[in-house]
């Protein structure tokens, strides 16, 4: 019945690049051969809507089955039935073209499935796309002069906070629902946007917004600085904006703003919907497919997941929740069943409301889920990063309070902690700390967010009814029970959670699931075999605690030391420690004023005793204090036929002489030599580093004909950044601890590189004597 019915119908769908959208497009083609689909779908940034629905959709796994039924017709199949018009539900309008409209007015049925599905979501967003889409829908659907049915997905948490029996009836029927003005719920949210960007961009957040940037990225350059700070701005407005969302639902008895927005979004659309025909289908927790297009299927992580592996992870080690309450799961392919049928029936004189949902005729209680979670991890476990079996722990039930405070209070540990490492000097093996401590600050965040967003979930006490489900079900003969099934009475839990549901998710979210053993490739050893792969192009090196445990201070100690008298000398090792303080301080806030402030003091330096004592300098500095396993990433570099690029903020007179064997360009700081030949302690040009790094890199990529996004960067310091972020192989060596917490985020390869092992080395720098010093 159902595939007749829809046979030789056109069917709009919005939301198909989503978990739902992908399953009702994969499941029309598949089942429903003779219908057309038009898909809504919104332009990305850099991308056409038919671009976006050959990547996220058709080559979708969910279409596996249709691919391999119909070989090499795939394509010509899917360009005969399926027609992509740009547009946005989020706009008045949809945002539709002429030939949009045009398209919209020939469509038999609307299946509305688009919508911000995060629980934490902006409020004005979940305003404008979950509350007003639908309306939206049908405004534009009687101003194209079209009656087609209107199939709406919303949600059975539309019901709040309530308890007990919740109907497959509108809100307004239904007792104990708020009496909301939807209209001007969506005028406040708007001003609730207008008042949080204005108060974003008062002179204090601002600076503000500054501060952590600089906080965050050290002396990274004034554009990389001014980005991050835009970044935090934009950030801080989406967190109030959800936060806001989140206060006026708790208000109005909703968990959430996606429940808040769903149900004045169905008001809406019954207030508005004129002469347009409407079906609203409410599904519970949609979670990964029973059966269809194959067990376990699943798009992105849902509402359990991210918490299932955290808990298999060993990170959650509480969460709220009521156990006898019940925690109402539906598979995906039973949604989509449920939607087709609705679609198929047509349309009824009054709205008709559908519920998808398990727990009033075949419960699964929380206290069971947890058990069957516990009882497969402890079979099937995941292993911690030392290839370690993680036990998973015994859940209590607590309150959702009682869990917050216990986080709230780590989560005030770690800020004390974090703030005395950041007051330290740490790089390399001992930056790990911070990158550490960032790390589970990571993991207690995430533990909040999800009893935070999740909590109200796990205590919900509602139970939605689906006698309208369970009648249409009775209705289906036999061929359509098999092809769009939608009854939540033949799910077998144990069977689904330990067979389908959780091994899909555990292949989805890449976790580790086997012991470490001698055969298994390190994730560092692949970066390194990319980053060293014949392919790249540049490979470009700082000079400083990157190549050399050294800096710029230690070779101005050396040459200016190499000449003075012992009494002399060790007046200026006092003088250069009593300012250290004051240099390190500059060099944080930017590496171009601290390079140009401390080469001042090369000012009236002879340029031929300096090129004469550079000489030296090889052997004396950068030999004994450099990193052999440095050097031979540079040699193995060039072996490969890769440019080898130094970009350092060390002088000519140092660099050039020692180190340009090993080097194809290098690119360094060159200082005015005045006419008497002595210096003049001003450079020629602005000092290479922060973004002028990352420009410098592109301009000799350009001359030579080569691509940055093949080339490697090697660099030790966040105020590094526009030259690692330049390229598509950043490599963070000995790192500082800021480089360290983002080159652990980013995923990058991190090289912990030792001076070689000699004899004792001087403590300070200071040049030995030179010879000419000494007959004297």
């Amino acid at each position: 019945m159902i595939a007749e019915a829809l046979g030789g119908k056109r069917l709009l769908v919005t939301g198909s690049t989503g978990f739902l959208g992908t399953a009702l497009v994969e499941r029309l083609v598949h089942s429903v051969p003779g219908c057309e689909i038009v898909l809504l779908v919104r332009p990305g940034r850099r991308s056409t809507a038919e671009a976006r629905v050959r990547r996220e959709v058709l080559r979708n796994d969910a279409f596996d089955r249709v691919r391999a039924r119909l070989g090499d017709g795939f394509d010509d199949e899917v360009a005969r039935r399926i027609t992509v018009i740009g547009g946005d539900v989020g706009t008045d309008g949809l945002g539709l073209d002429d030939a949009g409209r045009a398209a919209l007015a020939s469509v038999d049925i609307v299946i509305h499935s688009a919508a911000t599905v995060a629980f934490d979501s902006p409020l004005d967003s979940a305003v404008e796309v979950n509350l007003l889409g639908p309306s939206r829908i049908a405004e534009t659907l009687r101003a194209v002069g079209s009656t087609a049915h209107l199939v709406a997905v919303s949600t059975c948490y539309v019901a709040g906070n309530r308890r007990g029996r919740s109907p497959e009836l509108p809100l307004r029927d239904q007792p104990f629902t708020p009496d909301v003005d939807w209209r001007a719920e969506v005028a406040a949210a708007r001003r609730t946007r207008a008042d949080v960007e204005a108060d974003s961009r008062t002179p204090d957040r601002l600076a503000r917004f500054h501060k952590g940037a600089r906080s965050e990225l050290g002396a990274a350059g004034v554009p990389l600085l001014s980005s991050k700070a835009e970044r935090l701005r934009a950030d801080w407005v989406a967190e109030e904006l959800v936060e806001a969302g989140r206060a006026r639902a708790r208000s109005l008895g909703w968990p959430d703003a996606y429940a808040y927005t769903k149900a004045l979004g169905e008001q809406a659309l019954l207030e508005t919907r004129g002469e347009i025909p409407v079906t609203i289908v409410r599904p519970s927790i949609i979670e990964s497919a029973l059966l269809e297009p194959r067990p376990g299927w699943i798009r992105g992580f849902r509402m359990a997941e991210p918490v299932i592996i955290s808990y298999a992870r060993g990170l959650l080690k509480q969460f709220p929740g009521i156990p006898e309450g019940v925690v109402d799961v539906i598979p995906v392919d039973l949604v989509v069943g449920a939607v087709l049928d609705a679609a198929a029936r047509g349309s009824e004189p009054e709205p008709t409301i559908v519920q998808v949902a398990s727990g009033a005729v075949n419960p699964l209680k929380y206290r069971r889920l947890v058990d069957l979670v516990q009882s497969w991890f402890g079979e099937h476990p995941l292993y911690d990063t030392k290839g370690q079996p993680i036990i998973v722990p015994d859940w209590s039930f607590p309150a959702r309070g009682k869990v917050l405070r216990q986080l709230d209070r780590a989560s005030k540990v770690l800020d004390r902690a974090e703030t005395v490492l950041a007051k330290l000097p740490l790089r390399g093996t001992q930056a790990r700390w911070s990158a550490q401590l960032d790390e589970t600050r990571t993991d207690i965040d995430r533990a909040l967010g999800y009893v935070e967003l999740y909590g109200a979930y796990a205590e919900t006490e509602a139970i939605f009814q689906v006698d309208r489900l369970l009648e249409r079900w009775s209705t289906l003969d036999d061929a359509d029970r098999r092809d769009f099934a939608f009854d939540p009475r033949v799910i077998d839990w144990t069977h689904y959670a330990h067979h389908v549901h959780l091994p899909s998710i555990v292949e989805h979210a890449r976790v580790r699931t086997t012991a470490a053993g001698t055969n298994r490739e390190q994730r560092s050893t692949r970066l390194r075999r990319q980053v060293l792969s014949p392919d790249r192009h540049i490979a470009a090196f700082d000079l400083e605690n990157t190549l050399i445990a050294s800096n710029v201070v230690d070779s101005y100690s050396w040459l200016a030391t190499r000449r003075l008298p012992p009494d002399d000398r060790l007046k200026f090792v006092l003088k250069t420690l009593s300012e250290a303080p004051g240099l390190l301080a500059l060099d944080r806030r930017d590496r171009g004023d601290f390079l140009r402030h401390f080469y001042r003091r090369y000012e009236g330096a002879p340029l031929a005793q300096l090129e004469e004592d550079s000489r030296e300098l090889l052997s004396g500095l950068i030999l004994t204090k450099g990193f052999p396993a440095g050097w031979r990433r540079v040699r193995e570099h060039r072996a490969l036929g890769h440019r080898t690029v130094l970009i350092t903020g060390a002088l000519d007179v140092v660099v050039e002489e020692n180190l340009r064997p090993l080097f194809d360009e290098i690119i360094c700081a060159r200082m005015a030599v005045a006419p008497d030949g002595t210096w003049t302690g001003e450079l020629d040009d602005a000092p290479p580093t922060g973004e002028a790094r990352a420009l410098l890199m592109q301009e000799y990529a350009e001359a030579e004909g080569l691509r940055l996004e093949e080339s490697v960067a090697y660099a030790d310091s966040a105020s590094d950044l526009p030259m690692l972020e330049a390229v598509g192989f950043p490599v963070a060596v000995n790192p500082e601890t800021r480089l360290s917490a983002i080159a652990r985020k980013r995923g990058w390869l991190v090289e912990q590189w030792a001076k070689s092992p000699g004899g004792p080395r001087p403590l300070l720098p200071i040049g030995p004597i030179s010879r000419s010093l000494v007959r004297r």
